[in-house]
Parts: C-alpha cells; structure tokens; sequence
C-alpha cells in the first residue's frame, strides 16, 4: 500500500498485476524469487523488492510537494526502522493470535501500543502529520499499518486514547491521494511504464 501511494503521489502510472500469495503466479517468482509482493520492475530491468525501496525511487522520480527532504530523512529513518522491525512483529502477532499463543491478543496490542501507537499519538498532538506541519514520506510509510493495527479491533481502537492518531488515520482515509489507490481502475486505461 505505501508503494502505491507514493507510486500514486509522484504520478507515476504503473500496470498493477493482483496475486494471491497462497497461488504466486510464475512470472512473480522470475522476477523475485523471495515470493512476497510488492515487487516493481522497472523500464530499466531493475527490480525493486522492499516497498520502502519502491517508495523511495517513486519519490525520487517526482516529489511535487516536497515530501522527502534530507534534513527529515535523520528524524525519519528511526520510525521506519522501528515499524518495519519491532512494530511490524507486533503486530503480526496481534493481527494472528493463535499462531503466538505465548501472549494474550490484549498483551499483544498492549506491547505494539506501547511501542508505536503511544509515540505516534505524542508527535500528532503536536503537529497535524508525523514530521510536521506538512505531509512526509514517513506519514505514507507507516500509515498502511496503523490501518491495519486499527481494523484488527476498530471499536478498541476508535475507544482507545489516541485521539490525535486516530483523527490523523481518518485523514489520510478520507484523502484523493487514499482513494486513487484503493480504486480498480481498468488496465485497458493504464498505459504502463514498469510492473508492480
């Protein structure tokens, strides 16, 4: 989902190719044989694996609003690296239960809240967006897992004390830049300049 939003928001048009893991279609195993998705491959023959790789490259091709500049990368990076690390464990975990049965789906929640939701809340109660007053990548590279961190429980986390995330979730939800990507455009309308 964050590659797509940046892949949305640096207006690069891309042939999207849907796949259900449990059936990977060969043409994804030829381009990464690690199997997982998203996975872009570029005019160039480069294939990119890691969505923040994917991001990253989309925001280097057009970045109209600013939303990477090197004097946040130094702030960011840190956040990146925690939810794609520990957060993103978490939240596995709560998301799947009874695959880690050695803690409670609460204790769980209770750890990633701890972790990320809490600090996140702290930064958005001082800013409309994580890094400021404006949008950064960093809002667009942790936003598809608070969503998902939210819809596992949404009334616990519509209820919860994180007024100033929740209201910042809701926000970016509501947003063109959102619904430009959950919207299934037809592919005879895309003209494609790399796969995804």
């Amino acid at each position: 989902m964050r590659a797509r939003l940046a892949l949305q928001y640096a207006g690069i048009v891309v042939q999207i190719h849907e796949v259900q893991l449990r059936a990977k279609p060969p043409e994804l195993l030829r381009l990464s044989p690690k199997g997982t998705v998203p996975v872009l491959l570029l005019p160039s023959g480069e294939v990119l694996e890691q969505s923040a790789d994917i991001m990253f490259w989309a925001l280097a091709q057009a970045d109209p609003q600013a939303w990477r500049r090197p004097d946040l990368d130094a702030q960011a990076l840190p956040w990146l690296a925690l939810n794609d690390g520990p957060f993103k464990q978490l939240l596995d975990r709560y998301k799947y239960p009874d695959r880690h049965p050695q803690a409670t789906q609460p204790q769980w929640r209770s750890e990633a809240e701890a972790l990320m939701l809490v600090p996140l809340d702290a930064l958005l109660q001082r800013s409309t967006y994580l890094l400021g007053a404006t949008p950064s990548w960093l809002d667009l590279a942790l936003l598809p897992f608070v969503r998902q961190f939210a819809a596992v429980d949404a009334a616990w986390f519509e209820a919860a004390p994180h007024a100033a995330l929740r209201g910042w979730l809701h926000r970016w939800l509501a947003s063109d830049l959102f619904a430009a990507i959950m919207a299934k455009p037809p592919f005879a309308a895309q003209s494609p300049a790399s796969n995804c």
